[in-house]
Protein backbone atom coordinates (compact mmCIF):
# COMPACT_ATOMS: atom_id res chain seq x y z
CA UNK A 1 0.00 0.00 0.00
CA UNK A 2 1.19 3.28 -1.05
CA UNK A 3 1.04 6.50 1.13
CA UNK A 4 -2.16 7.83 -0.96
CA UNK A 5 -3.84 4.68 -0.04
CA UNK A 6 -4.46 1.00 -1.12
CA UNK A 7 -5.20 2.20 -4.99
CA UNK A 8 -2.17 2.10 -6.84
CA UNK A 9 -2.66 3.99 -10.21
CA UNK A 10 -1.00 2.22 -13.24
CA UNK A 11 -1.01 4.22 -15.99
CA UNK A 12 0.28 7.67 -16.43
CA UNK A 13 -3.12 9.10 -17.26
CA UNK A 14 -4.19 7.25 -13.50
CA UNK A 15 -1.29 9.03 -11.87
CA UNK A 16 -2.19 12.30 -13.62
CA UNK A 17 -5.68 11.90 -12.19
CA UNK A 18 -4.85 10.84 -8.59
CA UNK A 19 -2.88 13.62 -8.04
CA UNK A 20 -5.83 16.20 -9.80
CA UNK A 21 -8.38 14.56 -7.35
CA UNK A 22 -6.14 14.72 -4.73
CA UNK A 23 -6.36 18.27 -5.12
CA UNK A 24 -9.58 18.80 -5.62
CA UNK A 25 -10.37 16.49 -2.44
CA UNK A 26 -8.17 18.74 -0.24
CA UNK A 27 -10.06 22.29 -1.33
CA UNK A 28 -13.02 20.31 -0.01
CA UNK A 29 -12.09 20.85 4.04
CA UNK A 30 -11.24 24.61 3.14
CA UNK A 31 -14.19 25.69 1.48
CA UNK A 32 -16.55 24.13 3.72
CA UNK A 33 -14.78 25.82 6.56
CA UNK A 34 -15.43 29.29 4.52
CA UNK A 35 -18.65 28.27 3.85
CA UNK A 36 -19.65 27.51 7.40
CA UNK A 37 -18.27 30.98 8.73
CA UNK A 38 -19.67 33.05 6.10
CA UNK A 39 -23.21 31.11 6.48
CA UNK A 40 -23.37 30.31 2.65
CA UNK A 41 -25.39 27.11 2.82
CA UNK A 42 -25.96 26.87 -0.71
CA UNK A 43 -22.42 26.60 -1.36
CA UNK A 44 -22.08 24.15 1.75
CA UNK A 45 -24.57 21.64 0.90
CA UNK A 46 -22.98 21.33 -2.81
CA UNK A 47 -19.80 20.33 -1.25
CA UNK A 48 -22.32 17.12 -0.25
CA UNK A 49 -23.29 14.29 -2.67
CA UNK A 50 -26.71 14.75 -3.84
CA UNK A 51 -28.22 12.28 -1.66
CA UNK A 52 -26.59 12.69 1.69
CA UNK A 53 -27.85 11.01 4.58
CA UNK A 54 -29.05 13.65 7.56
CA UNK A 55 -29.39 12.09 10.31
CA UNK A 56 -31.52 8.72 11.17
CA UNK A 57 -34.52 9.60 9.27
CA UNK A 58 -33.46 12.63 5.92
CA UNK A 59 -31.44 12.77 3.03
CA UNK A 60 -30.30 14.99 0.22
CA UNK A 61 -28.50 18.61 0.29
CA UNK A 62 -32.41 20.62 1.04
CA UNK A 63 -33.08 18.33 4.29
CA UNK A 64 -28.74 18.95 4.97
CA UNK A 65 -29.45 22.95 4.32
CA UNK A 66 -32.02 22.88 6.47
CA UNK A 67 -30.35 21.06 9.43
CA UNK A 68 -26.83 23.36 9.02
CA UNK A 69 -28.98 26.67 9.03
CA UNK A 70 -30.73 25.71 12.54
CA UNK A 71 -27.09 24.57 13.71
CA UNK A 72 -25.33 27.52 12.39
CA UNK A 73 -27.74 30.02 13.71
CA UNK A 74 -27.70 28.60 17.25
CA UNK A 75 -23.68 30.77 17.31
CA UNK A 76 -23.34 34.08 15.75
CA UNK A 77 -19.63 34.22 14.69
CA UNK A 78 -17.40 30.47 13.96
CA UNK A 79 -13.83 30.52 13.00
CA UNK A 80 -13.36 27.04 11.47
CA UNK A 81 -9.23 26.60 10.68
CA UNK A 82 -8.58 23.55 8.96
CA UNK A 83 -4.98 22.13 9.32
CA UNK A 84 -3.11 18.64 8.25
CA UNK A 85 -4.99 16.53 5.89
CA UNK A 86 -4.80 12.85 4.88
CA UNK A 87 -6.45 11.25 2.23
CA UNK A 88 -6.56 7.16 0.79
CA UNK A 89 -7.56 6.34 -2.15
CA UNK A 90 -9.51 3.25 -1.98
CA UNK A 91 -9.92 2.94 -5.91
CA UNK A 92 -10.14 5.93 -8.93
CA UNK A 93 -13.54 7.32 -7.42
CA UNK A 94 -13.41 7.00 -3.70
CA UNK A 95 -11.24 7.97 -1.15
CA UNK A 96 -11.42 8.38 2.34
CA UNK A 97 -9.63 11.38 4.55
CA UNK A 98 -8.66 12.83 8.00
CA UNK A 99 -8.96 16.09 8.74
CA UNK A 100 -8.12 18.14 11.42
CA UNK A 101 -9.41 21.69 12.49
CA UNK A 102 -9.13 24.21 15.20
CA UNK A 103 -12.63 25.87 15.57
CA UNK A 104 -13.78 29.10 17.57
CA UNK A 105 -17.66 29.89 18.36
CA UNK A 106 -19.64 33.01 19.48
CA UNK A 107 -22.81 32.50 21.59
CA UNK A 108 -24.07 35.88 22.34
CA UNK A 109 -27.12 35.02 24.56
CA UNK A 110 -24.02 33.63 27.01
CA UNK A 111 -21.63 35.76 26.42
CA UNK A 112 -19.28 32.59 25.18
CA UNK A 113 -16.53 32.16 23.30
CA UNK A 114 -15.37 28.58 22.94
CA UNK A 115 -12.08 26.83 21.59
CA UNK A 116 -11.69 23.49 20.21
CA UNK A 117 -10.00 20.92 18.25
CA UNK A 118 -11.36 18.29 16.25
CA UNK A 119 -11.03 16.17 13.28
CA UNK A 120 -13.26 14.96 10.83
CA UNK A 121 -13.21 11.33 9.36
CA UNK A 122 -14.29 11.88 5.95
CA UNK A 123 -15.30 9.60 2.87
CA UNK A 124 -15.09 10.89 -0.71
CA UNK A 125 -16.64 10.17 -3.98
CA UNK A 126 -16.88 11.50 -7.05
CA UNK A 127 -19.74 12.88 -8.72
CA UNK A 128 -20.53 13.45 -12.09
CA UNK A 129 -16.49 14.74 -12.48
CA UNK A 130 -16.74 16.53 -8.85
CA UNK A 131 -15.22 15.23 -5.83
CA UNK A 132 -17.69 15.56 -2.61
CA UNK A 133 -17.89 14.44 0.80
CA UNK A 134 -19.89 11.06 1.08
CA UNK A 135 -19.89 11.36 4.54
CA UNK A 136 -18.03 13.43 7.34
CA UNK A 137 -17.72 11.61 11.24
CA UNK A 138 -16.57 14.16 13.86
CA UNK A 139 -14.15 13.63 16.27
CA UNK A 140 -13.36 15.90 18.89
CA UNK A 141 -9.95 16.41 21.63
CA UNK A 142 -11.98 19.22 23.69
CA UNK A 143 -14.17 22.20 23.30
CA UNK A 144 -13.72 24.78 26.58
CA UNK A 145 -14.29 28.85 26.89
CA UNK A 146 -11.73 30.72 25.39
CA UNK A 147 -10.54 31.69 28.81
CA UNK A 148 -10.39 28.00 30.65
CA UNK A 149 -7.63 25.58 30.27
CA UNK A 150 -8.87 22.51 28.22
CA UNK A 151 -8.26 18.95 29.83
CA UNK A 152 -9.25 15.71 28.29
CA UNK A 153 -12.72 15.20 26.59
CA UNK A 154 -13.64 18.95 28.33
CA UNK A 155 -16.99 20.30 26.92
CA UNK A 156 -17.02 17.33 24.68
CA UNK A 157 -21.19 15.96 23.96
CA UNK A 158 -22.20 18.16 27.04
CA UNK A 159 -24.60 20.59 25.01
CA UNK A 160 -22.37 22.72 23.22
CA UNK A 161 -21.63 20.86 19.72
CA UNK A 162 -24.37 20.40 17.80
CA UNK A 163 -23.03 16.67 16.61
CA UNK A 164 -22.19 13.45 18.61
CA UNK A 165 -18.72 13.36 18.95
CA UNK A 166 -16.26 10.70 19.51
CA UNK A 167 -13.25 11.66 21.74
CA UNK A 168 -10.02 11.63 21.07
CA UNK A 169 -7.71 9.92 21.14
CA UNK A 170 -9.61 7.09 21.84
CA UNK A 171 -11.41 7.04 18.74
CA UNK A 172 -8.07 5.56 17.26
CA UNK A 173 -8.13 2.02 17.65
CA UNK A 174 -4.16 2.23 17.75
CA UNK A 175 -4.36 4.18 21.01
CA UNK A 176 -5.66 1.66 23.01
CA UNK A 177 -3.25 -1.06 21.11
CA UNK A 178 -0.03 1.67 22.25
CA UNK A 179 -1.32 1.99 26.23
CA UNK A 180 -1.70 -1.84 26.48
CA UNK A 181 1.74 -2.17 24.92
CA UNK A 182 3.19 0.44 27.73
CA UNK A 183 0.90 -0.88 30.46
CA UNK A 184 3.18 -4.21 30.16
CA UNK A 185 6.16 -3.04 29.50
CA UNK A 186 6.04 -1.17 32.21
CA UNK A 187 4.53 -4.26 34.10
CA UNK A 188 7.61 -6.27 33.08
CA UNK A 189 10.28 -3.79 33.81
CA UNK A 190 8.81 -3.55 37.39
CA UNK A 191 9.03 -7.51 37.62
CA UNK A 192 12.29 -7.80 36.49
CA UNK A 193 13.21 -4.96 38.76
CA UNK A 194 11.96 -6.20 42.07
CA UNK A 195 13.67 -9.93 40.88
CA UNK A 196 17.49 -7.63 40.45
CA UNK A 197 17.62 -7.20 44.44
Amino acid sequence: MSRLGPWNPVTVEERLDRMESLASIRQLPHRYGVALDSRDMDRLVELFVPDVRVGADASGREALKVWFTHTMSQMRTSVHFIGNHVVDFDDADHARGIVYCRDELEYPRTGGWEIGVLQYWDSYVRVDGDWCFARRKFHRWYIVDALARPAHGAGVNVGTDALTTHQLPEAYESWGRFWAGIDASAAGATAAGDGAG
